[in-house]
């Protein structure tokens, strides 16, 4: 498998976990020219934008170290015009959550960080 199926392969997984724990899943890979989300759904009453990252071992660093400030950031501004496009207001509330996946390890950190103002 190249990297590419091994991603779409980790973000379907991850999608599946979600959705069995009750994320009504809206959208999977949102792109725009801004950049990508993996997953966007709707999770106890927030709309969430979810950033999946694997890593097969850990001596390259952890899963949920991967999503640094600039990824963080970059998530932002493609959530912001998600809301833009679908109309959003400021008065919905919105989460940014990670699914690492670190070998066969899933692990889903829920309000992994805070909305980053442009």
């Amino acid at each position: 498998m190249n990297n590419r199926e091994t991603g779409a392969d980790r973000e379907t997984l991850a999608a599946e976990y979600l959705a069995s724990r009750g994320m009504n899943i809206r959208e999977r890979n949102f792109r725009c020219r801004q950049g990508e989300i993996d997953i966007i759904g709707y999770h106890e009453g927030y709309l969430v934008f979810t950033e999946v990252k694997y890593r097969r071992t850990a001596e390259s660093g952890s899963a949920p170290e991967a999503v640094d400030f600039r990824k963080q950031h970059r998530i932002c501004r493609v959530a912001d015009y998600y809301r833009y496009l679908h109309r959003l207001g400021d008065d919905c509330p919105v989460r940014y959550d990670v699914v690492a996946v670190q070998g066969t390890e899933l692990c889903w950190i829920q309000n992994a960080f805070q909305h980053i103002y442009s």
